[in-house]
């Protein structure tokens, strides 16, 4: 069956495939669309296959708030390059990836993977198609749902987004003054990365780990040991303000902390507000980055 020019940018408009790749298709499904659509698919697989060892340390994170189910998400897409990130058609998927999560409620990355979208492909059959027509590995690494009044912010275009969930009435999270709050809160956990909530969420191993540390530089600084004692819990109540998000000094205004920033906003709009978790991801934390330099990378190309 002969296939024409229209054909090949048909399939690429479908598939969002290469034009060569498309043309290589039609020629061996000898010019069936469906056929060629399913050739580009297996070859995909092998595509993704072979991309799977490369490292993908940048993408984005990305928020998303379903205002009718009053259910937020976090997701993190990773891909090789930060310029695939800011690639249109990695944006809607990322977005869709996030959507899928809302409305299905996947336990863990492996169950989302295994989500059917709208069209009856799964996720993974989704996102295989993605490192085919993009051209790079790609991987879902994770993602948080959280149901209830949520605010969220993301920094950098991607490079850090925040989740900070509050316990209010319905009527109080719709207000702009709520909002403002929420966002304000959610710039302070992603400027100032704090690792707990409150006191009361920091194990008391980490606790018993930070006085002995606190005591032995006490001893070292020469301090008698009858108050030795009181300079550790004066110490620890540093600790407490440096690390846990209500404790923190507000940065819009280091009068005042977190907590008391909250309670003024709830004070003025006649309410009961009160932050009971947050969320941060920060793009590619905890990834090996890819280091090439220039010489390796022309090798590379050249298959020395």
């Amino acid at each position: 069956m002969a296939f024409t020019a229209k054909d090949v940018q048909a399939l690429r408009e479908k598939t969002g495939v290469g034009m060569m790749a498309c043309k290589n298709a039609l020629t061996e499904a000898d010019g069936d669309m469906e056929k060629a659509i399913d050739i580009l698919r297996e070859k995909g697989l092998a595509a993704a296959t072979k991309k799977a060892g490369r490292i993908a340390a940048e993408g984005v994170v990305l928020t998303y708030t379903d205002e009718a189910k009053n259910v937020s998400v976090m997701v993190e897409v990773n891909s090789e390059t930060d310029f695939v990130a800011k690639n249109e058609e990695f944006k809607a998927f990322v977005l869709e990836v996030a959507k899928t999560i809302v409305e299905n409620d996947p336990a863990d990355v492996d169950a989302l993977l295994a989500v059917k979208a709208a069209d009856g492909r799964t996720i993974q059959e989704h996102l295989q198609d993605k490192i085919l027509a993009i051209g790079e590995n790609m991987k879902i690494r994770r993602f948080e749902r959280i149901a209830g009044h949520v605010v969220t912010y993301v920094h950098g275009g991607g490079a850090v987004g925040v989740m900070v969930q509050f316990d209010t009435d319905d009527d109080t999270a719709k207000k702009d003054a709520f909002k403002a709050m929420g966002k304000d809160v959610a710039m302070q956990v992603a400027a100032m990365s704090p690792s707990y909530l409150d006191e009361a969420s920091v194990p008391a191993e980490v606790i018993e780990h930070e006085k002995e540390i606190l005591t032995a530089q006490i001893v070292e600084e020469g301090k008698p040991e009858a108050i030795a004692q009181k300079i550790v819990m004066g110490r620890i109540g540093k600790f407490y303000k440096e690390n846990c998000l209500v404790d923190q000094e507000f940065v819009k205004d280091n009068k005042m902390s977190i907590k008391q920033y909250v309670d003024s906003v709830a004070k003025e709009l006649g309410a009961q507000i009160k932050v009971t978790g947050f969320v941060r991801y920060a793009k590619g934390e905890g990834l090996e980055k890819r280091q090439e330099n220039f010489a390796d990378e022309v090798k590379n190309q050249i298959g020395m």
